[in-house]
């Protein structure tokens, strides 16, 4: 007979009246998160498939009556809105993102953690301090920086920005002092360069984190739309989540309600999409990069 698995709670413990009452409670109230979580995702895309008409009846109706599938060929080509331009923008500025932030933080994290850092501590102290700093207190000085740089509508108005990032520098250098110096020493040994250890030996033992990085860059360039708004002026260069404030959910929008949902409802499932693939990294990534080994 397979024994059973213990959890936090036995069958013993479910027996006291306090403990089942507890239980419940907690049951109910993961129940109700659930349902105020996921009540928005079904209800952008429930009223994505509505007519005008039912879309604003009273009493609302949570599920339509006529599922009108057209409210979504008409937002590509009802109302001239070149989503696909700003989501090929978006994937643009998201490779761009990851090949920055992963080549040269993951340089900077591994020179803290395995190099002869002149002081180190004190260097690796400063940029963890900047964590401090309110983002919205560096909004203006960073614009300023690439107006005068000449990167103003430019992609790299995305990426150098994204190459200082002290919260990836922190969850990079803490998996990289995992590591064990005797694997680094043995690969210097047999004649290999840093950089070659970095990308040959670092990298490969990092995926959990570099999972967890992956998911972070794609919903902070997912969801971001106030940067782009400032850096870029040209329609044809915006990302997905700009292109869709300035001429789908803003006020003075003439686009239909549901076919306005029906872009919100594709906008939203790649990113739960992304998450559903990349969750266990996420997971596992926090996790481990607190623990040294």
């Amino acid at each position: 007979m397979k024994q059973e698995e213990r959890g936090i709670i036995s069958r013993f413990d479910m027996k006291k009246g306090t403990v089942r009452t507890g239980y419940t409670i907690m049951v109910v109230l993961m129940l109700l998160m659930g349902v105020t979580m996921l009540y928005p995702f079904f209800n952008t895309f429930f009223g994505s498939l509505k007519t005008r008409e039912e879309f604003f009846a009273f009493p609302p109706t949570f599920f339509p009556k006529s599922w009108v599938w057209t409210n979504y060929k008409d937002a590509f080509t009802g109302f001239d809105l070149p989503l696909l331009t700003f989501l090929k923008n978006t994937v643009f500025i998201y490779v761009g993102n990851v090949i920055v932030s992963l080549l040269l933080i993951g340089l900077a994290a591994y020179a803290l953690s395995h190099l002869k850092v002149p002081f180190k501590r004190w260097v690796t102290l400063f940029f963890f301090s900047t964590l401090l700093i309110p983002p919205a207190t560096y909004v203006v000085p960073n614009l300023l920086n690439l107006k005068s740089l000449g990167m103003l509508n430019t992609y790299w108005a995305f990426w150098l920005p994204a190459a200082a990032n002290a919260y990836f520098m922190l969850l990079l250098k803490n998996f990289f002092d995992g590591i064990h110096k005797e694997i680094l020493e043995a690969a210097r040994i047999d004649g290999a360069t840093e950089f070659s250890s970095f990308i040959r030996i670092a990298v490969p033992l990092s995926t959990p984190i570099i999972g967890t990085l992956l998911m972070l860059i794609f919903s902070a360039t997912w969801n971001d739309f106030y940067w782009p708004s400032l850096v870029m002026s040209e329609r044809g260069m915006y990302p997905l989540a700009t292109g869709i404030y300035l001429y789908v959910v803003y006020s003075t929008s003439v686009i239909p309600w549901s076919v306005r949902f029906a872009v919100l409802t594709m906008a939203m499932l790649p990113p739960v999409v992304f998450f559903l693939v990349f969750q266990k990294f996420i997971i596992r990534g926090i996790s481990v990069s607190g623990v040294k080994g």
